[in-house]
């Protein structure tokens, strides 16, 4: 769990400490294309049932018990939900303002790029399969003026308004002069299976004066990714 100078916290259960404004936004991740909801049958061949005629899972008694039983009687039928590939568009913020006033820093903006590249990679599970995060692009407001001081404050008010940076084109819902566009492939058959079944693009001359694109959090991006 992030520290509550991250993200917002609700310290009201019992004594009400108030509410933390953090400065880590995150919103709801739509899918690019239409997703196939599917259902898998498992079958548990375990009895998980402590209290069977007071035997202890694992004691002779049990074990005697368990072979008079009629398997079908001994099954648990089950479902596993599963969606076979799915692209999604996640969108965040970082305020500079509620950072200051957290104490967020630069050390934590590091450490949250590097868990959003591979937060995945260590929750593997059968029904997440190889979820994974396929691009991390950052756009950081850093200013235009000649004055230092006032570059900061142009920064921190943002150079740009976020729907500019973050609105991108899309299969069926193009946007014009977008920053990163997102096709399927030219040759595509079919519904999309793979993260080859798309070409993502990245304009990095279309940003508005004052604000710098980063991959992964880190490197510039060149002309054109």
């Amino acid at each position: 769990m992030p520290p509550r100078r991250w993200m917002d916290a609700v310290m009201s259960t019992g004594p009400n400490a108030g509410q933390v404004r953090g400065p880590v936004q995150v919103s709801f991740s739509p899918s690019l294309d239409p997703i196939l909801p599917m259902d898998a049958s498992i079958t548990r061949m375990a009895v998980a049932d402590n209290d069977i005629k007071g035997a202890n899972i694992g004691s002779a008694e049990f074990r005697a018990w368990e072979e008079r039983q009629p398997a079908d009687e001994l099954r648990t039928m089950g479902r596993k939900a599963l969606i076979p590939y799915g692209l999604y568009a996640c969108k965040g913020f970082v305020s500079a303002h509620l950072a200051q006033g957290t104490g967020f820093s630069d050390a934590d903006l590091a450490h949250l790029w590097e868990a959003l590249l591979g937060m995945w990679d260590h929750d593997r599970s059968a029904s997440k399969g190889v979820m994974s995060c396929r691009g991390l692009y950052v756009f950081k407001h850093v200013g235009t003026d000649s004055d230092a001081t006032q570059r900061v404050r142009q920064a921190m008010l943002g150079c740009a308004p976020a729907h500019r940076l973050l609105d991108f084109s899309q299969p069926g819902r193009e946007q014009v002069n977008a920053i990163i566009e997102i096709e399927r492939r030219a040759d595509l058959q079919g519904s999309p299976r793979t993260f080859a079944d798309y070409v993502v693009k990245v304009y990095p001359e279309r940003l508005p004066a004052g604000v710098e694109l980063l991959v992964d959090g880190r490197t510039p991006a060149a002309t054109p990714v």
